[in-house]
């Protein structure tokens, strides 16, 4: 393998610790470049989940015997975990829910219900993944208030000028990728913060792809909401996490109605449970919290920076590997971005190129990743998109280039 590693970054080591990347497509060594979609799973985490269902299975704080105890101890100290991770204040500010997704629901019909009303504004990007688009049209659609977009320029940079000229009274709060998924362009999130509180408007950061590419600390973005993915964390699928200020969390009401995040049930009136179980409704899965937990431990062993060090590498590898190949145009092309390779073929449909890919081993991502408004506004109706991670290598990326003249000769 060749690769430039930066110092206490052995790639081969890495890659040894997720099982998967030993198997074949396609009768060939796997090649796997659609992490922005789902990361695999180092061996460590599959371990952490085998373990708790084998040894601790239980429910969490409700029971009073052994197994329950332990099955708490671990689910608590994830939370603990994921606070180190993103330099949270403190741990009740952790709410674990499915994805980022229901996280930023979450935060729709919770703050959105409270403090949105007719005719506010909710102001968002145009690169967004819809997760971030659709929770914010359903809360409009239900107050009657206005969705604002701030539009991106021909590299896919947010144009802040525009951004802030969005911003009024009526701007209730602002929610914006830390990353986007479909270009790779990493947004100034802390000056995005400063901006909106500038003018009193809070800030939800969409962390899904930003948080296994760069570290994330919450307090020195000053950003009101965070919301993350752990199986984009080299963690399980089925579990997230929303950050939120304590002083902000507070005073919302719940998300989600049933046990444990209530205080007391009468048939007159319900009272609710303190952070962050009062948006925690019903039994979570104890075991995605401690995959997830065991997967920011084998993140913070490798070390982050490392990692991204190694990655930014592979991009600019990737990008000039990528670009020198006649007739490709790449979407997105911003100065500040990370490891998404997303691109155009002259006379062929992206899902022509994920097909042929795939037959030589190579795994992509086609289609409109979830973005549709940024196929719209770069005028394509989808993208192929290769996606980096920790464990890629250069040769990940000669793969896709070989594999990329095959779709060349087919087409011919």
């Amino acid at each position: 393998m060749t690769s430039v590693v930066a110092a206490g970054f052995d790639v081969a080591q890495v890659r040894a610790d997720f099982p998967l990347l030993r198997r074949q497509a396609r009768g060939r060594p796997l090649v796997y470049l659609d992490n922005a979609a789902t990361t695999q799973k180092p061996q460590v985490v599959i371990d952490s989940i085998t373990r708790y269902y084998t040894e601790i299975n239980a429910n969490v704080h409700r029971g009073v015997h052994e197994l329950s105890e332990v099955a708490t101890e671990a689910y608590e100290g994830a939370r603990v975990k994921v606070r180190v991770f993103f330099n949270a204040r403190e741990t009740r500010e952790i709410v674990f829910t499915r994805n980022a997704t229901e996280s930023i629901n979450l935060v729709a019909h919770a703050y959105g219900r409270q403090h949105v009303q007719k005719d506010d504004e909710v102001v968002i990007s145009a690169m967004e993944h819809h997760s971030n688009i659709v929770p914010w049209q359903l809360l409009c659609e239900r107050q009657g208030a206005r969705l604002r977009v701030a539009p991106i320029d021909d590299r896919g940079e947010l144009m802040l000028d525009a951004f802030e000229a969005l911003l009024g009274p009526r701007t209730k709060l602002v929610a914006i990728t830390h990353m986007s998924n479909a270009l790779g362009t990493i947004t100034p999130a802390a000056e995005i913060v400063r901006i909106a509180h500038a003018h009193g408007i809070p800030v939800l950061l969409d962390g899904s792809q930003a948080a296994y590419h760069m570290p994330v600390d919450v307090q020195a973005l000053d950003c009101d909401f965070y919301a993350a993915t752990g199986h984009k964390l080299y963690g399980p699928t089925g579990i997230g996490v929303l950050y939120g200020k304590a002083s902000v969390l507070t005073d919302l009401p719940p998300f989600l109605g049933g046990g444990d995040m209530i205080a007391s049930v009468t048939f007159e009136k319900s009272t609710w449970n303190v952070l962050p179980y009062k948006f925690e409704a019903g039994t979570p899965d104890i075991a995605g919290a401690i995959g997830l937990g065991a997967a920011l431990d084998y993140i913070t062993s490798v070390g982050l920076e490392n990692a991204a060090r190694h990655e930014q590498d592979l991009l600019a590898y990737g990008t000039e590997a990528l670009t020198a190949i006649p007739g490709i145009r790449m979407i997105g092309t911003a100065a500040h971005k990370a490891s998404i390779l997303s691109f155009v073929m002259d006379g062929v449909h992206p899902h022509d190129i994920g097909t042929i890919v795939d037959r030589e081993g190579v795994a992509i991502r086609t289609g409109h990743h979830c973005a549709q408004p940024v196929m719209d506004r770069f005028g394509v109706p989808a993208t192929a998109r290769a996606s980096l991670a920790m464990y890629n290598t250069r040769d990940d990326v000669d793969a896709l280039v070989r594999a990329l003249g095959r779709v060349r000769e087919v087409f011919a």
